[in-house]
């Protein structure tokens, strides 16, 4: 297990080198010139060629990318041009509120599709099946912030059952506050407010890991080893759960792996929507300000996450399957 856990590390390395320099290379084929934006138009030239002197936007392109990279090695990714704050403080700020939210709505999804795809498999071409795979198919077309939007408008407007905006104490803290005290208010305040942006996005994730579960699970009851359980006098509902998922788990931990990846870049949506205080929010309002030190330093943060997160995908797959360990 060491061995493989060191190979995928050294994996790694490479992955987060290709990261920074596409980051680097995408955001710099932005049109706009920070000087510009931070100054103004009416600034005179001599002032906005000191401003690129300052921030080193005059060095050559490949100058500009060694220096970030080795910002990232020691845990630079500079200065917000506006805010006039260490990028990594801001997204320190604001992270957590995604990480909150991502995990969440995973939760959600996986409470939501676990059941409904090995019914749905168990129960194939039952109106249950049918039920499932309309939800599945409802999900994945529908648009996330269409989505939110319809929430919004039924749970927060018209049945002011969930505030519709904001964050509360973070979940963290409201449910250390709830287990020390014993005052639920805060923990009950903070579940309420993001419970709509995290079923927004937990049932988008739902609906594609229902029908991955189907399908894998589809394959595998037909196995010679599912019916051969069947025949000893197995329980079914020990030979669905020990033998029948268990074995459809490898491709079900891919795709739960990539939706979470997702949902940390694809909450940047969600959370405008919601006006949820996360990493998202802030790469939008970097954007609309030019800020390329935060929206730089937030995608990276954003593609490393997805980097790691399949790095324990894999080590997920190690432990269902040992085999895997020796390849």
């Amino acid at each position: 297990m060491v061995t493989y856990l060191v190979k995928r590390l050294f994996q790694l390395i490479p992955v987060v080198i290709g990261i920074s320099v596409i980051v680097f290379l995408l955001l710099h084929m932005i049109p706009g010139d920070p000087a510009m934006v931070l100054l103004g138009q009416d600034a005179s030239p001599s002032e906005m060629e000191r401003l690129r002197n300052l921030l080193g936007l005059n060095e050559p392109l490949h100058v500009q990318m060694l220096v970030f990279l080795k910002n990232i090695l020691r845990g630079d990714l500079g200065t917000s041009i506006f805010q006039n704050e260490p990028v990594l403080d801001l997204i320190a700020k604001h992270l957590p509120a995604t990480l909150e939210l991502a995990v969440l709505a995973m939760l959600i999804a996986l409470v939501i599709s676990i059941p409904l795809g090995i019914l749905s498999a168990v129960k194939q071409s039952s109106w249950l099946d049918y039920v499932s795979m309309f939800f599945a198919q409802l999900g994945v077309s529908m648009p996330v912030f269409w989505m939110g939007m319809l929430l919004i408008i039924a749970f927060s407007v018209n049945l002011n059952w969930f505030p519709s905006f904001g964050r509360g104490e973070p979940l963290t803290e409201a449910l250390w506050t709830a287990m020390t005290t014993g005052n639920v208010y805060d923990l009950v305040n903070s579940l309420r407010k993001i419970f709509l942006p995290a079923f927004t996005l937990g049932v988008m994730s739902a609906a594609l890991i229902t029908r991955m579960i189907r399908s894998t699970m589809l394959e595998v009851l037909k196995e010679d080893y599912v019916r051969t359980a069947e025949a000893k006098g197995v329980s079914g509902f020990m030979v669905v759960v020990k033998h029948a998922f268990r074995n459809a788990l490898i491709p079900v931990i891919t795709i739960v792996g990539l939706q979470f990846g997702n949902l940390l870049g694809g909450a940047i949506v969600t959370e405008t929507v919601f006006a949820w205080p996360g990493i998202g929010r802030l790469v939008v309002t970097a954007i609309s300000q030019r800020d390329f030190p935060v929206v730089q330093g937030s995608v990276f943060v954003i593609a490393f996450l997805f980097a790691l997160t399949n790095l324990i995908v894999d080590i997920l797959y190690a432990v269902v399957n040992p085999k895997i360990q020796q390849r």
